[in-house]
């Protein structure tokens, strides 16, 4: 299998999908390679709340042209872009097609898979569960799950991190060659284990870090047997409620509350490029099955930036942030920060998304696409990312390296 295919849920993050070799060089900025000539369905569709002269202090019409250039060159179908500064911008922007058939605009109301920013939601759950004194940060996971190798000695901090050592189920080629051959199949975390588990550890806990999608499942498991619930519905009363987030959802299997685009992966055993829209994403469930849109994420950046549903201590033990090896990026507890930006990003077969929150300016960053194919080997919510902060925080230009090809 390609490299482009083990990205699949450890590319919620782009460091999750380099965290096997060497950074490489950042490439331009799309949007500085884009045509001239604007096409019918790169242009900007304001929402009604978004207007060029709601902005005080960031250029929009720039904001327009370097989204519209950035789609235009990365192939992406479509975008929803929301960027909030207070006292600069309140930007909502649509750009292309939310179906490549009909060529339906997207809508700033569109619900969007978001892949691996389902592990900042898990991560949460953790958190309450210590906040709640159930569970405690460096607890063995053995104590809750049976049968990890070596579980005696990872921490549940070592799997938040992503420094326990476990091999990620999802560079498996079984896992990889079954997932693809039917993409609607129901896996459940068990047998997403025993994909990982068949590799031996890859370093000693705590040496350093990778990203690992089991690291994810383990503690998943660990929110169901400490509270006696779902994970699910853990994350829905503990977590969705007390945020106010009514359009995300934790998914039984492959529903997808309308409306939505469609979503486009190259993610396959040919190549080809397919409509993923109604794969079923149980393959990566506390790693990567959830939904969300713009709205609610809007939200979740500065609940999750901020810590409002933890206490101040077990905040401060999420945002315990270390080096991943890439310069300006790092890693806490469920949650990334790059040059400043605090957040996590996703992606899964069909689509990709970016949450991000800017303590020093409280700005909020929020992209959500309908394809995870990749652009020159960088992820399209990397482009899109550094294209936008770029012109909107110069200061702080989200740039994420690109994966290994």
């Amino acid at each position: 299998m390609s490299c482009n295919f083990r990205r699949i849920a450890a590319a919620a993050l782009a460091v999750a999908a380099l965290s096997a070799s060497a950074i490489s060089a950042p490439a331009a900025t799309a949007a500085a390679a884009a045509p001239t000539k604007t096409s019918p369905h790169a242009s900007p569709h304001a929402s009604p709340k978004a207007s060029p002269k709601a902005s005080h202090g960031v250029d929009t019409a720039k904001l327009d042209k370097a989204i519209a250039d950035t789609l235009r060159t990365t192939g992406v179908p479509g975008a929803v872009v929301g960027l909030w500064i207070p006292g600069k911008t309140s930007y909502v922007r649509t750009f292309g097609v939310a179906d490549k058939k009909t060529h339906a605009r997207m809508s700033p109301r569109m619900n969007f898979r978001i892949g691996s920013e389902t592990k900042t939601f898990t991560a949460t759950a953790v958190l309450r569960l210590v906040d709640q004194g159930k569970v405690k940060l460096d607890d063995p996971i053995s104590r809750y799950v049976p049968g990890v190798p070596g579980g005696n000695k990872i921490t549940l901090r070592q799997l938040g991190e992503m420094r326990s050592g476990l091999f990620s189920y999802s560079m498996d080629d079984a896992f990889i060659k079954a997932l693809l051959t039917n993409p609607n199949r129901v896996f459940t975390p068990e047998e997403l284990l025993a994909y990982a588990f068949k590799h031996p550890a890859m370093f000693k806990p705590g040496a350093k870090f990778f990203y690992s999608n089991t690291n994810y499942i383990l503690l998943g498991l660990v929110v169901e047997k400490v509270s006696g619930q779902k994970l699910r519905d853990f994350i829905k009363h503990q977590v969705l409620n007390p945020a106010h987030l009514r359009r995300t959802l934790f998914p039984v299997g492959a529903e997808f509350p309308s409306p939505h685009p469609r979503g486009y992966t190259n993610q396959t055993l040919s190549g080809k490029t397919v409509d993923a829209t109604n794969w079923d994403p149980t393959w990566g469930w506390a790693a990567g099955a959830m939904i969300s849109n713009l709205r609610d994420l809007r939200i979740w950046a500065r609940v999750l930036a901020t810590g409002t549903l933890l206490k101040p201590a077990t905040q401060k033990e999420r945002l315990r942030l270390l080096p991943t090896g890439f310069p300006g990026t790092s890693y806490g507890f469920g949650i990334l920060k790059d040059h400043g930006w605090i957040g996590h990003n996703g992606s899964l077969p069909g689509y990709q998304s970016l949450t991000l929150y800017l303590p020093e300016q409280k700005a909020t960053l929020v992209v959500l696409l309908n394809t995870d194919i990749s652009y020159k080997g960088y992820e399209p919510t990397t482009l899109f990312g550094k294209a936008i902060t770029t012109i909107a925080t110069p200061g702080n230009v989200y740039s994420l390296p690109a994966p290994p090809r």
